[in-house]
């Protein structure tokens, strides 16, 4: 991506790639990822309609949360892996998805990660026979190209939702058009992306991260201005010789999966009405997708329904710090005006005083004191799709524990048909429902109300 980005082929590669989800690889490993990550309890609160009401304490889980089906499937295949080639070395191209747990079970698995500083994968200990699992994001095309070369065997869990995204830049490369991507240029998923939209390496990408910097865009297509000015305002983030003059002239939108989808819109949206204005009216040379992941999307709907339907106290928002998906489902809390912490297990918790957890716009951990007021509380939960049901039970356990709370006095939810008990004690605090006003664009990213700016940290 201008400079330290340079792939310019994409032709068509027969990997030496392995099958391993076959009903009889799947039903041995089975046992082994549900013994890691399943959770009875997070089943019976679903079962509950969401809800486990334990003493002075009602937790309501969002309709949607955890592993999606793609990050099951990268999980699934990277167990078949360790247990198909026992004895052997196998390697993974970084993080098989972003959660921290979940990697360090990987590293038990004995799987290395071919990752150095936490950036560059180094391929020069790789032999022929080693296995290499291509994680959930995707991998660049020259990268896989050259452990094709190599010749190891590869293990693909790349998930489908992403491979979409590669076909639509894909065309837009046989077409000369230039694919505006937006996403995070650092993000693994992006830079995959952006490897197809070379096409066979005479096409061109430019990665938008957000409102402010689509506005750049949008403003260089109306009325054009200093090439030098707009190539340093996206230094890293465009294909190697990008020219704004000569390559905004036909476009096409695509995305990272994982963003927030009011925001692609927005970027779509105002990229269209910029070629319109330039073309006389005629929006012939703008091409767009939705290309926003459905477990993404869902879990963000539901999350709205959630803050909608309750009357909360606070949110937790359960994740990997660098998980795209999982910091705009906090996003989408602190824009809400709840007090929304952002943590990665149980441990954040360190007591009713005092929590670590994640600041999106900051990009770093703070420590926030009197999170948890010792009152009746509705505690809403939420969890990105790389997020593991048995840590969302850890969070539960460790809040309870907080609260003074044993599971044994569990009661039925307030709502269903079982005898109610006490629930008086639940008006004694109320809060008022979260104010979501009318969904704004602004340069800097969507508003919801007064605290909605988005970020897109990671």
């Amino acid at each position: 991506m201008g400079k330290g980005f340079d792939i310019r082929s994409t032709d068509n590669l027969s990997v030496r790639a392995m099958n391993l989800r076959t009903p009889e690889i799947m039903g041995r490993v089975q046992a082994q990822v549900e013994e890691h990550y399943r959770s009875s309890l997070v089943e019976r609160i679903r079962s509950n309609q969401g809800t486990l009401k334990v003493g002075r304490t009602t937790i309501h889980l969002a309709k949607r949360f955890g592993f999606c089906y793609g990050v099951e499937r990268a999980i699934d295949l990277t167990y078949a892996a360790r247990r198909v080639f026992q004895g052997e070395r196998i390697f993974i191209l970084g993080e098989i998805i972003h959660n921290p747990e979940v990697n360090r079970q990987m590293r038990t698995l004995g799987i290395q990660s071919l990752l150095v500083n936490s950036v560059h994968p180094d391929l020069n200990t790789l032999r022929k026979e080693d296995v290499v699992i291509v994680p959930a994001f995707g991998i660049p095309v020259m990268l896989l190209r050259r452990i094709r070369q190599i010749g190891c065997r590869i293990v693909d869990t790349t998930c489908g939702d992403v491979m979409s995204v590669w076909k639509r830049v894909q065309k837009n490369a046989s077409e000369s058009i230039t694919s505006v991507i937006h996403g995070k240029a650092y993000h693994e998923e992006t830079q995959a992306t952006a490897s197809y939209a070379l096409g066979k390496g005479a096409s061109h990408f430019l990665i938008v991260l957000n409102l402010e910097e689509t506005e750049v865009i949008c403003r260089y297509i109306r009325k054009g201005g200093r090439k030098s000015s707009f190539l340093r305002s996206f230094q890293g983030a465009f294909s190697p010789g990008f020219d704004p003059d000569l390559h905004l002239r036909r476009v096409g939108v695509a995305n990272q999966t994982t963003m927030l989808k009011m925001e692609t819109e927005a970027v779509q949206r105002r990229i269209r009405n910029a070629i319109m204005d330039r073309d006389g009216g005629s929006e012939g040379n703008f091409r767009s997708f939705d290309t926003i992941c459905g477990a993404t999307q869902e879990r963000q709907d539901a999350l709205f329904s959630l803050l909608h339907s309750k009357q909360l106290h606070l949110l937790l928002v359960i994740g990997g710090y660098n998980s795209s998906n999982t910091a705009h489902l906090a996003e989408i809390g602190n824009t809400s005006e709840l007090p929304t912490y952002f943590i990665h297990n149980s441990q954040c918790l360190e007591s009713a005083s005092l929590i670590r957890h994640f600041h999106v716009a900051l990009r770093r951990e703070i420590r926030t004191t009197e999170w948890l007021p010792n009152t009746p509380l509705q505690i809403g939960i939420t969890a990105g799709a790389s997020c593991p049901n048995n840590l969302i039970e850890e969070v539960i356990r460790r809040l309870l524990d907080l609260r003074g709370e044993a599971l044994q006095q569990t009661e039925p939810d307030p709502g269903s048909d079982a005898p109610k008990k006490d629930q008086s004690r639940h008006q004694n605090h109320p809060r008022p429902l979260p104010s979501f006003r009318k969904w704004k664009e602004s340069s800097d990213g969507p508003r919801f109300g007064k605290a909605g700016t988005s970020t897109n940290a990671f």
